[in-house]
């Protein structure tokens, strides 16, 4: 059985279940039910083209019908075998003739079901890998890098909340960017690539909306994601974008995300992911790091200053000034944000060192060290304090 067409089918089907008056729990139980029999029953090598068979030998014209049907009838002999819920046993005059599924797209539903403002950002990424990515709870685990169990769990809470949630108005687009933001963010622990991910499930969703800012999101991963190869050395260490081989970085990544982009600045509907594609895209358009067009970077921060209001972003901007203006001049901007700020002390170290004073340099690179939570950044910046201590006269 082909995993891919799997996983592509989930969505659809998982939704149907949910828009007929399954609840949503119920409904996912139901759908790994019918998975588990394609597998057992369809050939193995399928491919999305292909016609599935069942049981009987009788070919299957209609993939994502025979998963709704079989789906629908495993949920509806569960609701009949639960004695404690009865009453819906209503559903069971309403199970549908096998034949080809409706036209209806429903995973947009289920988009913004897996982002409903009553879970926390951790179980709405948990089950939109779940439900719309169609991944297990084993392969999501090894992502986190927590138990199974763990994950189970959250994952079940995570349907127990939504389980019963009637959509009555459109769902919140922004809420659904955040979330799959969070996934490509997590970048590339276990056996699943969450950045290639959330990918796949942003381009499905900007397909299905009309919004600039799906768009926006979508370029904005591409472009980053062009830069992976050239991220890490041979022996794992962090390189620096500044010091990055750029022949490594996947042009074809980088042109779709800039046009992607450039159709999305022209309706003139402005936003966060919109304007962090646009540094991203004028990073990947200078040929080397010197040629990086600095002052045009330090608009487009403020533009999302101005967007977002985000002290994040405001230490982002002080190191384009730096940049752009001068070590003194991003030292200057960045006295002005706490520093308390993840990173602060990182960003300090590094106009320190550009501004020629290596001593205090070196020691902010090791507080900045000693405070970094990820291994790989906690090196490298151990690393750029060695360098600049052995540079030292004794």
């Amino acid at each position: 059985m082909d995993e891919a067409l799997l996983r592509g089918l989930t969505p659809s089907v998982l939704a149907a279940l949910v828009r007929r008056g399954a609840d949503f729990a119920a409904a996912e139980d139901a759908v790994q039910d019918a998975l588990a029999e394609a597998v057992r029953v369809w050939p193995t090598g399928l491919s999305p083209g292909s016609r599935p068979r069942s049981g009987g030998g009788d070919p299957i014209r209609d993939a994502k019908g025979w998963l709704i049907t079989v789906a629908w009838r495993r949920f509806l002999d569960a609701e009949r075998a639960d004695a404690a819920r009865r009453r819906r046993e209503v559903l069971v005059g309403r199970e549908p003739a096998p034949g080809p599924a409706p036209a209806v797209d429903d995973t947009l539903r289920l988009y913004f079901l897996c982002a409903h403002p009553s879970l926390s950002p951790s179980s709405a990424v948990a089950l939109t890998l779940r439900a719309v990515g169609g991944l297990t709870t084993r392969q999501i685990a090894r992502a986190y890098l927590v138990p199974e169990a763990t994950m189970a769990q959250r994952i079940s809470r995570a349907k127990r909340t939504v389980s019963g949630v009637l959509f009555d108005r459109p769902g919140d687009v922004a809420t659904v960017l955040r979330v799959l933001y969070l996934i490509f963010n997590e970048g590339y622990s276990g056996d699943v690539d969450l950045a290639a991910e959330a990918i796949r499930l942003t381009r499905q969703l900007a397909a299905r909306v009309d919004h600039p800012e799906a768009a926006g999101l979508l370029a904005l991963m591409l472009l980053h994601h062009a830069r992976r190869a050239a991220r890490t050395a041979p022996d794992g260490s962090l390189v620096p974008l500044a010091e990055q081989d750029r022949g490594r970085w996947d042009t074809g990544a980088i042109a779709e995300g800039t046009g992607i982009l450039r159709a999305a600045l022209a309706r003139d509907r402005l936003g966060e992911f919109q304007a962090q594609a646009a540094v991203a895209a004028l990073h990947a358009d200078a040929p080397t790091a010197e040629e990086t067009d600095w002052a045009q970077i330090v608009e487009w921060y403020d533009e999302l200053v101005r967007l977002t209001g985000s002290p994040v972003v405001r230490l982002n901007r002080a190191v384009a000034v730096g940049e752009a203006e001068g070590p003194r001049a991003g030292l200057a901007a960045l006295a002005a944000l706490d520093d308390s700020l993840p990173r602060h002390t990182a960003v300090a170290a590094y106009l320190h060192e550009r501004d020629g004073d290596p001593v205090t340099a070196a020691r902010l690179y090791a507080e900045a060290a000693a405070k970094a939570t990820d291994l790989a950044e906690r090196d490298h910046l151990t690393r750029r304090a060695a360098r600049l201590n052995a540079r030292r006269p004794r």
